[in-house]
């Protein structure tokens, strides 16, 4: 499954050859700029906030806390999944009409 936003590379002739030669795969293409509806916006926003009372304490690493944040949330899958709810949409295929 991929789902880009509807930025104008995600929409390219090249990359619009490269979803045709895979059959298996599913495209939603979000709208062009649709932060409410990326659960990736969602998981950033999650880590600036968790960073944000740190940045003056270690402003020579923090390439190193970002990869920790991130690292945490591996092991978090219910506040992944609620990144996913909070778009209001749902990982089930759709239907054709």
């Amino acid at each position: 499954m991929l789902v880009p936003e509807g930025l104008n590379t995600h929409v390219s002739h090249t990359v619009r050859e490269l979803i045709n030669q895979r059959e298996q795969l599913t495209v939603f293409l979000l709208p062009a700029y649709s932060p409410d509806l990326n659960a990736v916006e969602w998981v950033w926003a999650h880590v600036e906030l968790s960073l944000a009372n740190l940045a003056m304490v270690a402003l020579d690493g923090p390439e190193a806390l970002v990869r920790n944040r991130l690292k945490r949330l591996q092991y978090r899958p219910e506040t992944l999944d609620g990144f996913i709810v909070d778009t209001g949409l749902t990982l089930d295929t759709p239907t054709s009409p």
